[in-house]
């Protein structure tokens, strides 16, 4: 067997078969290092979370579009309907409409200073809103991944939304590579309460695992009025503060309430708490588009943040919401920089649980 082994190495097809499949993995590697550079490598001692399992029985439905206000250039070319008393005369000039001031494109993003977060938080008032807000069933929603990442990647992503009872989980899970032998994965997931003001997170995981590597995990806990960072540091806990994976539910929520904030020209703000740090992120509506998908075309509205992909900074995550789909994001682009980007696209409608009560649970 030596002697066969040693004469299938000697050959020089083997040798460049060889070198190709390291030339693979070498740059399959380089990707699972980038996401292992955006994990703090922080082991915390308490037990991993224990993971709801719920089982999927039915596809998501459209639902009627709800009406919003029109894009500015649109309202200048409305008309209001005739009166029934005498018009006035046909030299006198329509009253102008006034429109809505906006924020500066060019405004400085809020930073959350310690003790003042409260303020930056506040929630705008819902006059509108219904007295009683239905949460969805447990949603699970799957993803095609594509993107540059020193070289191009592909993969698959689902976003997991477990609701039972008045307890919650949320979990983003992507993979690099094949979904039977990935060459790297990352899991963020969220778990605590739902409010009539929304979600409470409780807890925050982030786990990265590279193929040849020891899983690497950072947590976040939301505790006696204290958000306490990755590396043990506590912050001040402002209320409405939400983290990297509850974050996409809450604005789900948010705009389920008042669909009219889901507006191009409109601006969201999210207090986001993630491992280094509390801060205010802004989002801005920057256009409506319609996305292609495997079952059909879907009308979206794409938030893009303020904030510039950096080397060495947090990433950069744009969405697209999809207000027929209860306002879930069908779309994402998770940016380090220019150059490289992963492009999570749904390639399914979304899928409903039986129930909001858990058969059981795992790490």
């Amino acid at each position: 067997m030596a002697h066969h082994l040693t004469r299938w190495l000697a050959a020089p097809r083997r040798w460049a078969a060889l070198g190709l499949v390291l030339l693979v993995i070498s740059v399959h590697v380089g990707v699972a290092d980038w996401i292992g550079e955006q994990l703090i490598a922080f082991e915390n001692a308490s037990p991993a979370m224990q993971r709801i399992e719920v089982a999927y029985v039915r596809e998501m439905a459209f639902t009627p579009p709800v009406a919003r206000p029109a894009a500015k250039p649109a309202l200048a070319k409305r008309r209001a309907p005739a009166p029934e008393s005498p018009a006035p005369a046909a030299s006198a000039p329509e009253p102008p409409a006034v429109p809505e001031p906006e924020p500066a494109a060019s405004a400085p993003e809020p930073e959350v200073p310690q003790g003042l977060a409260a303020a930056a938080s506040a929630p705008e008032p819902a006059a509108s809103a219904p007295d009683a807000f239905e949460w969805p069933v447990s949603t699970r929603l799957r993803y095609v991944l594509t993107g540059n990442v020193r070289g191009e990647v592909q993969g698959q992503a689902q976003v997991e939304w477990i609701r039972a009872g008045a307890r919650y989980q949320v979990h983003l899970d992507v993979q690099v590579g094949p979904s039977f032998a990935p060459l790297a994965t990352r899991r963020m997931s969220s778990e605590g309460e739902i409010t009539p003001d929304g979600l409470l997170p409780r807890r925050y995981e982030q786990e990265t695992r590279l193929a040849f590597g020891d899983p690497y995990r950072a947590t976040l806990r939301f505790e006696g009025g204290r958000v306490w960072l990755a590396n043990g540091t506590p912050v001040d806990h402002p209320p409405g503060v939400q983290d990297t994976a509850s974050q996409f539910v809450q604005l789900a929520y948010l705009f389920d309430r008042e669909p009219q904030r889901l507006r191009v020209g409109a601006t969201v703000e999210v207090l986001l708490a993630m491992p280094r740090n509390v801060s205010v992120w802004v989002y801005d509506v920057v256009e409506e588009e319609l996305l292609y998908t495997p079952f059909g075309e879907v009308p979206s509205y794409h938030l893009k943040p303020r904030r510039e992909p950096r080397a060495g900074g947090d990433l950069v995550t744009e969405l697209w919401i999809a207000p027929q789909l209860r306002h879930l994001p069908i779309r994402f682009v998770i940016r380090q920089d220019a150059e490289n980007f992963v492009d999570l696209m749904l390639d399914r409608r979304p899928e409903l649980g039986a129930s909001d009560t858990p058969a059981r649970t795992r790490p």
